[in-house]
């Protein structure tokens, strides 16, 4: 994402039963190809539109002969790309038709929208609070070593209806900060680095600064930066890696029949030194995790994974996705549905689940580990990239859903050029 995003917000479901008398940008098709499709979002790259046109845009379906406006926005970089959401129900095997033309500048209405406040980042839908982003340091409670601190993660991530699905500085791990990645062992030149286990004093990782972020009829995000600081090197801190998290939420309403939002996390890693680096196998580490909220435990709360594996056999199997779901006093169910990107690192992702026997009552942890089954080398030059989503709803949701939903992350729907009007 750059520092600003180019967005148009265009009225919905206003028809008009003749082509515009406008400079056609684009004719394209989207395919479903072999899934359904429910309210999916989709993009095209604009390699074939004068930059300045990005300005000027109005993206039209044809629907029984009728062009209707749709709301998009476009994601500035090297090749803009337009995104929106295909929506409804697209079948398997159909496709759709788009008109892109040049038009006046339109009203932005956004839908998404992100806020900085002194300590974090607030995406939101409407008025309603969908994560915050930790940016400023976070201390463990009074008496408990400040070797507990830390910036970098989200927490709280909300539920459609306001409940808290995840959890910071439970007694039992105050190192454990809502949903977050860091390494646990990372070899450094002669010795090994936990940016994990604060506790060790190896290591740390911090928030260090906002690259951008966005608000959108479509989409609304942020990126930042986050560093891994190395405590044994030759000097008291040193720069050991540097990441990019890039975090967006989708204006779209995935499941039918319950509130839900889609956010995506993708981070981008480099090796800040000159050598290379080792992320040792190890059963945590990397990835994306969780700690969930204190109120789910083995009596209600429920794992699935995407090959059928529950909280007695997921933990050290892989799985496309993984899917938590628990119960709230007098709030009803919510859930988180992790969904990993088939171009990941070891996908299908090797996972760490804590057994129901967990401190007792069973609390709940979840985490891709990309590195559980194997070493992981990286190279200086080379920046590595991990892509999550996550589902995360109220109510329940069954296995065929969450399948269409890792379908369309994985394999989204083809967009076939037709013509383009340069």
């Amino acid at each position: 994402m750059k520092k600003f995003l180019i967005c148009m917000a265009i009225l919905t479901g206003l028809s008009i039963t003749a082509f515009p008398q406008k400079a056609q940008l684009l004719h394209f098709y989207v395919e479903a190809g072999a899934y359904q499709r429910i309210n999916t979002p989709v993009s095209v790259g604009l390699e074939g539109v004068i930059k300045s046109d990005t300005l000027a845009f109005q993206l039209y379906e044809k629907v029984k002969g009728a062009l209707v406006e749709k709301p998009f926005q476009v994601e500035p970089g090297y090749v803009s790309r337009l995104w929106w959401i295909l929506d409804g129900t697209t079948e398997p095997g159909k496709k759709r038709e788009f008109f892109l033309y040049k038009n006046t500048l339109q009203k932005v209405q956004n839908a998404i929208t992100t806020e900085i406040t002194p300590d974090d980042i607030v995406l939101k839908k409407g008025t309603s609070d969908i994560l915050h982003y930790r940016k400023s340091v976070m201390y463990p409670p009074q008496g408990v070593d400040t070797a507990y601190k830390r910036s970098g993660f989200i927490h709280p991530m909300f539920s459609p209806s306001g409940n808290v699905l995840t959890r910071v500085k439970a007694p039992d791990h105050y190192h454990h900060v809502g949903i977050w990645n860091p390494w646990t062992r990372v070899r450094i030149g002669n010795h090994v680095t936990d940016f994990w286990n604060l506790n060790e004093k190896q290591g740390t990782v911090r928030f260090s600064g906002i690259n951008s972020t966005v608000n959108g009829p479509v989409f609304g995000g942020f990126s930042v930066r986050q560093d891994h600081i190395d405590f044994q090197g030759s000097k008291p801190e040193e720069l050991a890696l540097n990441e990019v998290w890039d975090v967006r939420a989708w204006n779209t309403e995935p499941v039918a029949g319950i509130n839900a939002y889609l956010v995506d996390l993708t981070t981008f890693l480099s090796v800040a030194g000159n050598e290379p680096i080792t992320f040792e196998a190890y059963r945590y580490g990397g990835g994306i995790g969780i700690r969930a909220n204190a109120e789910w435990n083995k009596n209600n709360s429920t794992v699935l994974t995407s090959e059928g594996k529950t909280r007695k056999d997921a933990d050290g199997t892989r799985a496309r996705w993984t899917d938590l779901n628990g119960a709230f006093k007098d709030k009803g169910n919510s859930g988180i549905t992790f969904f990993s990107h088939p171009a990941n690192r070891e996908h299908p992702e090797p996972m760490r689940v804590w057994p129901e026997t967990q401190n007792g009552t069973g609390d709940v942890y979840f985490e891709f580990s990309p590195i559980r089954l194997k070493s992981w080398d990286l190279n200086p030059g080379t920046v590595y990239e991990l892509k999550y989503r996550m589902l995360v709803y109220d109510g329940k949701i069954d296995k065929t859903t969450a399948d269409r939903i890792w379908n369309d992350f994985a394999y989204p729907p083809v967009v076939t050029i037709i013509n383009n009007g340069k």
